[in-house]
Order: C-alpha cells, then structure tokens, then sequence
C-alpha cells in the first residue's frame, strides 16, 4: 500500500484522491483475497461521517480566516517598521527584528504562508538594500515564518490532537516552551553571526533611522498592543477554560476584522480573498484528512497496524531508540510529504505504539510538531523556500530589489535554520520538561502522611463486634457465574 501511495505521488495525482482510490482498491483486493468480510467496509460511512461531524475540525477554518485577513491588514507591516526601527542601530538588528515579528504573527496567524509572504514582501527589499548577505536574509525570514507552525495557535496543533485524541489546549501549552527555545535558538544564531561575520548584517546608517525617541516608542507599540489584545482573545480564553478552540477560533477571527478595521483597510475585497483563501486551505484539509480515513481502515483491516507495532516497539534502546527512528523517519518523509500528510498518514500509526511504549502522547506530538516544522525548510521541496521563491521574484519585477536572488541562495541559506530546528527535536527528546512543564500536574500525595482515624460506637458492652453472616455457597464444585450489574 504504501509502495503503491509512493508512486501515484510521484505521478503527480492529488494527495488525498490518492490516498482514497489506494484504499478501496487496496480494500477490495483484500475482500476478495479473504483477509477480511465485506462487511468491514461498511465501517467507512461512520468512520467519515465521524470526520465531517468533528466540532473540534471547526477551528482549522477559523484560524485560517484569522490568518488570511490579518496578512492583508497591515499588522505585519506596523510590526516590522517599528521592531526595525528599534534593532536597526545594531549589527543583525534586522534579523532580530524579523525573528521577534515572525514570532508574534505566528502567535496571531497560525499559518506558515501569512508570515513568510508578509515578512518576505516587507523586509527581504531592506535587508538586500542595506547589504544583508542573500544567504543569511533568505535563510532567516523563512525559518522565523515557520515558527508559526510550532506557536500556538498553530493548525498544526490542533489536526495533531485530533490525531493522538488529546486536548488542544493540552498541546498548546505543551509547545510554549519548544516555541520559546526555538525563538531563542534563532537570535542566538543571529548574534553569533554580527559577531563574528558583521559584514554579512551590517547595521541601519542613520538616515534609515528615521524614528527616535517618543515617536519610535509609540510606532513600536502601535504594532504590538493590539497584537497582545488578539492573542490574549485567543490563547487566554483558551488556556483559562473560557472558550473551546473552536470558539477561541471564532474570537480570533472576530478580533482579525476588528482590527483590520483599526488599520483602515477593512474591504468586502479584502474579505472575499480572505474567505476564498480559507475555502481552498480548508477544503483541502478535509479531503486529505477523508483520503487518509480510507486508506488507513483498510491498511488497519489488513493488520498493518499490528506490523508496525511489531516493527517500533521491538527496536534497540526502547523508547529512546523508537523517538530517534521516528524522527529520522519523519525527517526524510517531509522531503516529500507536507505536515498535513504526515500528521493524517503517519501519526495514527506511530500513536499506539508511542502509548505501548509508555511515552505521553502530548509530548510525543508536539515532539513530531518541531520535527515537521523542517518540511516547510528542505531543500528543494520546502513551501517556505517555494514561498520565498515567488517573493523573491515578485520584489525584484517591481524594482524593489536591483539584483535578483538566486535559487542557490535561497536553499544554501535555509541549511543552518533547519540544523537549528533538528537541535530543537534533541532536546525535546533528552529534555522533555521542556514541554511537560507547562501542563497540568496531577495531585501528588504522600501516603505516610495519611491517616485513618476509626470511631467504634459505644454500647456499653465489652463484647468483641460481631461480624456479619456471609450466606454459603451452594455445595457445587464450582461457584455460580457472577452476572455484571
């Protein structure tokens, strides 16, 4: 099955089209070669009903609109300029200020393509204007947009809990802490690099500058308190119990046109692309996500499921060695899988296995989530590289840039970012507090200092309590059967 899913995509045909066609032709060979009844495929009307009947699925939809309308607002631009203008005096300035925004978006947005388009439009023309390396400005604009995938409200996230039947929030709050370490990874690697290669991020010249004093401090805020409003809408109410995702999905939405209203470019234009955008992303999830339903009943009705149990949880070096095999899977997989591919393909059967295993499924997810931020980074099939690409092309067409940017650049510039995200997934392994610490600890109770205090009745006799008669069996051989309540 899978060797057959490997070909049709390398023939070009759709994803999910693939993926259900494999399964019921997979499905009706093994019914005729008796591996199960035909009634087992009537399994698969509930199994995709169950899909489409999801409320928690609602969130993908919300998060994308949220997403498409705050990209056209001008929030990214209010960020950049101001974040710019406060780092720009400095060696690498720019590349902080692209690390710190590509992290609030991806706070706000939740989509990979938001961020790196609106930070790839804004910022790649003054970087390229003030002699930025190539290498170096590609490469950090693309990883900061892929942050985005690991921050809450990543969608991501949620089709991940779906997966391994956790909470949202759950997962959320276990990506806080990869999500910081993975910020902090990036600017230290920018500071090393005005460090040591100054010349590859020169500083602002001062007549760039353009802000100072009291008039920088309020385009700086200008950009980040209705950021910090919106991501309070949508985390606070979440991580606090007010709101479900989906509901937190819909006050994210809600919050995007209110405050595409504050920037003054709130437009039934700017709406309808933003609808039209969320429609393709959200219908494509879907049909990926019924294809993978197919495909998997029948590969489970096969016991390809009990294959793969038997084929992780006997690998060398237990748990670590079953993390350190799926990583590497997962790794070579997203050079030709996209994360909704894997997450809807792969995660179901790895599940089982990681909870055989003992290892807890929130951390086992978020885990796969910085694994699979690399998919949007490899070169050459990475759509943070494809985005970037088009960027590229488009800023050097308006003469924004004089000098166009090479592919070489691009996909060169990309390797240090995804060799910090793979440094990320070792220490989510050897340090899983990183993302256990921020969940919900169980009650622990110390039994020596519980004790039982017993009050007996006085009666006003010194007779031993009398315990009560417990009627005999009958004299059979065996006792009769206990019937369950």
């Amino acid at each position: 099955m899978f060797a057959g899913l490997i070909i049709v995509m390398l023939m070009g045909f759709p994803v999910a089209f693939s993926l259900a066609g494999l399964g019921l032709g997979f499905g009706y060979f093994a019914v005729s070669q008796g591996f199960f009844p035909e009634a087992f495929m009537g399994n698969l009307p509930l199994k995709l009903f169950g899909i489409v009947s999801n409320e928690l699925l609602l969130a993908i939809p919300f998060f994308t609109f949220m997403g498409a309308v705050l990209e056209r607002c001008g929030l990214a631009e209010d960020l950049l300029e101001g974040t710019g203008q406060l780092f720009g005096g400095v060696p690498g300035g720019l590349g902080f200020a692209v690390i710190v925004v590509g992290a609030v978006l991806g706070a706000i947005t939740g989509t990979v393509a938001a961020s790196v388009i609106a930070m790839g439009v804004i910022s790649l023309p003054v970087m390229m204007r003030y002699g930025y390396d190539a290498r170096y400005a590609t490469g950090v604009i693309a990883a900061s947009g892929t942050i985005t995938q690991l921050i809450p409200p990543s969608l991501v996230l949620v089709v991940l809990a779906d997966q391994l039947g956790r909470s949202v929030g759950d997962m959320y709050l276990g990506a806080i802490g990869p999500s910081l370490m993975q910020t902090a990874i990036f600017l230290l690697f920018t500071l090393a690099v005005a460090v040591l290669r100054p010349q590859w991020v020169p500083p602002l010249p001062p007549e760039a500058r353009t802000l100072r004093g009291a008039a920088l401090i309020k385009r700086v805020l200008w950009g980040m308190l209705p950021s910090i409003v919106l991501i309070f809408l949508v985390l606070g109410t979440l991580f606090t119990g007010i709101a479900t995702p989906t509901e937190a999905g819909a006050l994210g939405a809600l919050g995007a046109v209110a405050l595409a209203g504050l920037h003054r470019r709130l437009s039934l234009q700017l709406l309808w692309q933003a609808m039209d955008s969320t429609v393709r992303v959200t219908a494509m999830v879907i049909f990926i996500l019924l294809g993978s339903s197919v495909f998997s009943l029948v590969f489970q009705g096969v016991d390809g499921n009990v294959w793969i149990e038997h084929l992780l949880a006997d690998l060398p070096g237990g748990p670590i060695g079953f993390l350190i095999a799926v990583n590497i899977f997962v790794f070579f997989l997203a050079f030709f899988l996209d994360f909704f591919e894997i997450a809807f393909i792969i995660v179901p059967l790895l599940a089982p296995v990681a909870q055989k295993l003992g290892i807890d499924l929130v951390w086992f997810g978020v885990l796969l989530c910085v694994n699979m931020q690399t998919s949007f980074m490899h070169p050459p099939f990475g759509f943070a590289l494809f985005y970037l690409r088009g960027v590229a092309d488009q800023v050097h067409k308006n003469g924004a840039i004089t000098k166009p940017v090479a592919s070489r650049d691009i996909y060169l510039g990309a390797m240090p970012w995804v060799g910090m995200q793979l440094v990320l997934v070792a220490i989510v392994i050897f340090w899983p507090e990183s993302v256990t610490y921020w969940l919900d600890k169980e009650a622990q109770v110390n039994t020596d200092d519980v004790h039982i205090e017993m009050q007996i009745e006085d009666t006003g006799s010194s007779a031993e309590p009398v315990m009560p008669e417990v009627p005999a069996l009958p004299d059979t051989e065996t006792p009769p059967p206990v019937t369950a309540p």
